[in-house]
């Protein structure tokens, strides 16, 4: 019975060890491909603010100008066009 366990115990762990390490590596190769922050996205949300429990004011950098909109259960709307982003 020790003897199937030791044996059990040398094929699996390195097999285990193996997959773990397989994971990470396929996650840095994978992980630029993912949806986050890539430097060329047209829209960026720079912040946001919780007015109410149902509404939120956004800030959004879009071609070059900032854009407040209200963002609520009814929808998006635009509430202020800022100047040109710098």
């Amino acid at each position: 019975m020790l003897l199937s366990y030791i044996l059990k115990l040398v094929v699996l762990l390195p097999l285990v060890c193996g997959l773990m390490i397989g994971c990470l590596w396929a996650w840095r190769r994978l992980e630029s491909r993912m949806p986050g922050k890539p430097a060329n996205r047209l829209v960026a949300v720079r912040e946001t603010m919780m007015i109410s429990p149902g509404l939120r004011l956004a800030v959004l950098d879009f071609e070059g100008r900032r854009l407040l909109v209200s963002v609520g259960r009814g929808g998006v709307q635009l509430v202020d066009k800022g100047g040109v982003v710098q």
